[in-house]
């Protein structure tokens, strides 16, 4: 599928602001910027699972997490209430990061609004590509984060993560999800939690 040269240009900016992370993850013997690691797994995962999306749908994918480090975990009440407040400020911090990038780039206010919309994840289950977007993100979660998760956490929170991902999910997400090669513990898991 051809990228449009506004596109590219995006992506380098969107990589560019996540190359500052100053959080490390480590990845076939090399360290990377997190968020930059996570952002290219975003677009290599909704290529492959949803190989004509959109350019907003693009760009949306390769923003989802832009400098999240700027706003930490810890600067709210650790938790539930805390979590979700930080995740919503988090939504809209993304949305305007994105959204002076995509101007600097040169794009039309219907894309940028596009592009905001799926950021705050409006109407998951009845905008198509609210819910490709969340399908994405779930699978990047069981892909890359799910097994070192796995050892941090005990079986019933995973299992209830496993439960409340799937929810979020549409049947195209889940077949996808399935075909994902997990280890025997991590299987096991997935299949007590879909049970």
């Amino acid at each position: 599928m051809g990228k449009s040269k506004k596109l590219l240009e995006a992506f380098k900016l969107f990589d560019e602001a996540n190359t500052q992370d100053p959080n490390k993850e480590n990845f076939e013997g090399t360290a990377y910027p997190k968020e930059l690691l996570y952002a290219q797994r975003m677009t290599d995962t909704l290529n492959e699972f949803e190989p004509d999306a959109s350019e907003a749908l693009q760009l949306t994918a390769r923003c989802q997490h832009i400098c999240r480090w700027e706003i930490p975990r810890e600067s709210y009440e650790m938790n539930r209430v805390g979590y979700l407040k930080w995740r919503q400020e988090l939504k809209k911090f993304h949305a305007e990061k994105s959204k002076s990038i995509l101007k600097e780039v040169g794009y039309d206010d219907e894309t940028i609004d596009r592009v905001a919309f799926l950021l705050l994840k409006k109407q998951l289950k009845k905008d198509e590509e609210t819910q490709t977007l969340e399908d994405v993100i779930c699978l990047v979660f069981l892909k890359y984060y799910y097994e070192p998760f796995l050892v941090k956490h005990d079986d019933d929170k995973i299992v209830s993560i496993l439960q409340k991902t799937w929810k979020k999910m549409s049947p195209k997400g889940h077949k996808a999800a399935l075909s994902i090669s997990f280890s025997e513990r991590g299987k096991e898991l997935v299949t007590k939690a879909l049970n």
